[in-house]
């Protein structure tokens, strides 16, 4: 993976809305670059607030629908306090997945380390809903508890 690239999308703690007209641009733009969907489409790569890495239920069926139709993807997780999950799909012939090692050096700097520049993107892209803020905390401070497990025992809105 060369790059990470931030389209607008809708978030809370929990949830996430990707704006579909940034995401068909973001294809089309890549397209117009010369690249095919298996060099720019494949890499699903999001954040869990708790300290479990592992996919909720909506991650599974998510990946399923959007990457499902693919012939491989990977979809990886990091979650607070620095636990990853990571795992390939695929999709063609027989298909099969497996679960992918990650390592990853915090504090090695590379090429395009530019934290300042990254925080703009996310400022620009990311709009933050406040809905979940406050059953996160109670579940997490209480009962210690992974965020889809809260989720799971409070009755709350859904998108």
């Amino acid at each position: 993976m060369r790059d990470v690239v931030l389209v607008n999308q809708v978030c809370s703690s929990v949830t996430v809305a990707f704006d579909d007209a940034a995401v068909a641009d973001y294809f089309d733009q890549q397209a117009d670059a010369g690249l095919s969907p298996q060099q720019f489409g494949r890499v699903w790569f999001h954040t869990h607030p708790g300290v479990s890495p592992h996919p909720s239920g909506t991650d599974e069926a998510t990946f399923a629908r959007v990457f499902g139709p693919a012939d491989w993807a990977v979809m990886a997780i990091l979650a607070r306090g620095g636990r990853w999950y990571a795992r390939l799909g695929v999709h063609a012939g027989p298909g099969a997945t497996r679960r992918l090692p990650v390592r990853v050096a915090w504090n090695e700097p590379f090429a395009g380390s530019d934290h300042a520049t990254w925080l703009k993107e996310y400022e620009t892209c990311v709009e933050q809903e406040d809905d979940w803020d406050e059953v996160d905390a109670f579940g997490e401070r209480l009962f210690g508890l992974d965020l889809g497990v809260a989720r799971s025992l409070w009755s709350c809105p859904t998108d």
